[in-house]
């Protein structure tokens, strides 16, 4: 992708009147007038009027030979965001429902409220994939306004030159390739390297600019060579050397452990001939005239990759003993390798390969699956990273038919690509005619069976650790949430009851229709219920549900439930006497008298109390936040209630551990508490079966709150831990 970028008018319509004679200029001239109107007296941060940004990327969509209406919604991305005045409604009334759904398709959720940057950043992602589902222009759209921002990076902050350039590189870079459009990935990725490791990128500049001259000079005799040969066998060709984009080599040295030296690929050769057989001939040619590399040929054409990507790939060692690659295609697959998607969608305007295009964009209908049962941002955005950015395989069905899987994936992943029905009855696996165990990394060119049994009970909870791809992740979960609802809503009203209680709620504010609906809406559940069975099953996190809850109090301004009434000194018992017991507590107005603490919320020191008087029993306390504070029917008793000196005394804190079960999960729970010099002085265990899991109570002695949280901390990094509260 050049980065002439233009200029006026007369340039962008030059481009688009280029590839689309007949189009409409019309649109795109008024588009170009309203948005440069719009953005009047708005600058960039380098200075240049903010105009320039929304007219390079609807010149960067002409070059990619996109229609009229992608073009205009370029020039009016920004529109709604940055200027005041201007609506979907205003859009769609001036320019129509098409272009009004690809602006707001592109349109960053700024104006929502957001916990954090993660859910910003996930929540708009999720925003542009669902738009792609309607409209794959979206996000060529969103790729041809992160070029232009990556290009004018060095205006930025150097914080924020890092930030965009991760999150370029984790997100977009890696769509631009599943979407085939190699112009704009391999540009934002060297783009990219240049903020995340400038020393890196000088160093390669330097090292790839050593020798340039030697190599064009061999460089140049291989094409001769070739040509000839090509002529003399008739074949109707087009040849070119091109250079290694940086961060291809950047990669293999990196990720790889390569030296440079070993880089067999700085240069490569393209030619490009009319027909499949052509390329095959001149697949032959190639390596009647060099040596060939082993295990470096790779054969895209009768394999193409999910993005569309047809190529044959082999690297020779030219007779001066220098290592080179050379890329043979058609000139139709070399237009859809260039342009990726972009090159379909003038033949899916005329419905011409509409059923081609759509099976060639499976994997976007994967992350459409999956994204919708995965609500957690931080899971959202590492397992989208995950599915764009590994590396493909490719197995085979006991039919022949090929299956394209994420390095890395094993037995299970391939059962639930091929079905649910058969990753839910899995119970074995063959690869190759052996049988071989469910967690086995699969590898390019196996043969998988997969074993079934009807009576099976489904799929183990376990199964979730080991697989790769996001779908399988998502088919798993869902099984759980069908089968097992009625246990996950029980499951999910406790934990978020432990949630709430762990950060001094209560769990009751979030029946009150004011809460409740907005916690829904955001978190997109139709009902309560719903809501409570996808925290038992692992959908969303009781943090999650929670958090949003107190956020939700807090913009209405009121205290979730208030406390009742403190006993006045008219009711018999002084304030401002105090004293202190033997229990490390002072009761006011009552110094020395008998102390015990409820078992209903075993407070530890840190946490707020308050005191209740009993009968012949002298004073229970209890937590501030205990249910059985705001239950009692006798405010009078209540009084208040502060920690004292605690050193070298221990309390009881008791906690509830939900693990995945296996042999001997008790004892080594137990051993590393003890490894921890944590002394345990109760314990009872549940077995769960119907879902493989196992709930622990224990009582261990501890010397305040935050000794108890840190022990939870550590017990939370387990990986037989599901959940843990305290109790």
């Amino acid at each position: 992708m050049t980065q002439e970028e233009c200029k006026s008018l007369d340039e962008l319509l030059a481009i688009l009147t280029k590839y689309h004679p007949e189009t409409n200029v019309d649109l795109v001239s008024k588009a170009y007038h309203f948005a440069e109107k719009a953005h009047e007296g708005q600058f960039r941060k380098s200075g240049e009027p903010y105009f320039t940004h929304p007219l390079t990327v609807a010149g960067i969509l002409a070059k990619l030979m996109l229609d009229a209406s992608t073009i205009a919604a370029g020039l009016l991305h920004d529109t709604v965001e940055d200027c005041e005045g201007v609506t979907q409604e205003l859009i769609e009334k001036e320019f129509g429902p098409e272009v009004a759904q690809l602006v707001d398709g592109v349109t960053k959720l700024k104006r929502l409220d957001f916990t954090s940057k993660a859910d910003q950043q996930a929540e708009s992602i999720r925003k542009m994939i669902l738009a792609m589902s309607k409209d794959i222009r979206v996000v060529l759209i969103k790729l041809a306004d992160r070029l232009h921002n990556m290009r004018t990076l060095k205006s930025q902050p150097p914080e924020s030159q890092k930030r965009i350039a991760q999150e370029t590189l984790d997100i977009y870079a890696p769509l631009a390739h599943r979407l085939g459009v190699y112009k704009i990935k391999q540009e934002l990725e060297d783009l990219c390297l240049r903020y995340l490791d400038p020393d890196g990128y000088q160093n390669l500049i330097i090292r790839v600019g050593m020798k340039r001259a030697e190599r064009e000079n061999s460089i140049r005799d291989v094409i001769e060579q070739l040509k000839q040969k090509l002529e003399e066998m008739h074949i109707k060709y087009e040849i070119d050397g091109r250079p290694k984009h940086f961060y291809s080599i950047y990669r293999k040295m990196v990720l790889q452990h390569k030296p440079f030296e070993q880089i067999f690929d700085l240069i490569a050769i393209r030619v490009l001939v009319d027909s499949v057989q052509d390329c095959y001939a001149v697949l032959g040619i190639v390596h009647t005239l060099w040596r060939q590399v082993p295990n470096r040929f790779k054969d895209y054409i009768s394999m193409p990759k999910p993005n569309m990507y047809q190529s044959l790939h082999t690297t020779v060692i030219s007779d001066k003993g220098m290592p080179f690659e050379v890329q043979i295609r058609t000139f139709e697959m070399h237009r859809i390798a260039e342009y990726g998607i972009a090159a379909h969608w003038r033949y899916k305007e005329g419905r011409q390969v509409a059923d081609s295009l759509d099976n060639k964009l499976y994997w976007l209908r994967q992350i459409l699956d999956w994204q919708n049962d995965t609500r957690d941002s931080e899971e959202f955005i590492k397992s989208l990273k995950v599915d764009l950015f590994s590396d493909e395989i490719f197995v085979f069905t006991p039919r022949g038919e090929i299956i394209d899987l994420p390095k890395g994936a094993n037995p299970i992943d391939f059962a639930y690509r091929i079905h649910s029905a058969v990753g839910n009855k899995c119970v074995g696996a063959k690869v190759n005619g052996r049988i071989v165990t469910l967690d086995t990394p699969l590898n390019t060119g196996d043969f998988v069976e997969i074993i079934t049994q009807q009576n099976s009970k489904g799929p183990s909870r376990d199964w979730l650790k080991i697989v790769k791809t996001s779908q399988a992740k998502a088919k798993i979960r869902q099984f759980y949430k069908k089968e097992l609802k009625d246990e996950n809503v029980a499951n999910g009203k406790q934990m978020l009851e432990y949630e709430a209680k762990r950060q001094g709620m209560h769990l009751s504010a979030l029946s009150k229709s004011e809460y409740l609906e907005a916690i829904l809406r955001k978190l997109s559940f139709a009902d309560i219920e719903d809501l409570y069975a996808a925290v038992g099953s692992g959908g969303v996190t009781s943090v999650q549900v929670i958090t949003r809850l107190n956020d939700e109090i807090r913009q209405h301004e009121k205290p979730l439930i208030p406390l009742q009434p403190r006993v006045t000194p008219e009711q018999g018992i002084t304030h401002n006497a105090k004293g202190k017991t033997d229990a490390g507590i002072k009761i006011a107005g009552l110094p020395g008298c008998q102390v015990h603490f409820a078992k209903c919320c075993t407070p530890l020191p840190g946490d707020e109390i308050i005191g209740y008087i009993t009968r012949g029993r002298g004073v229970t306390v209890h937590s501030k936040d205990c249910i059985n504070v705001n239950a009692s029917h006798d405010p009078a008793r209540w009084v208040e209630a502060e920690w004292a000196d605690t050193s070298n005394t221990y309390y009881n804190g008791s906690i509830q551990i939900l693990c995945q079960d296996r042999h001997n999960l008790l004892a080594d729970i137990m051993s590393y508490l003890t490894a921890l010099k944590i002394n345990v002085t109760a314990v009872a265990a549940k077995l769960n079966p119907n879902n493989q899991t196992c709930t622990i109570e224990m009582t261990m002695q501890v010397s305040n709150k935050k000794e108890l949280d840190w022990v939870i901390k550590q017990l939370e990094k387990r990986q037989d831990t599901i959940s843990i509260f305290r109790i």
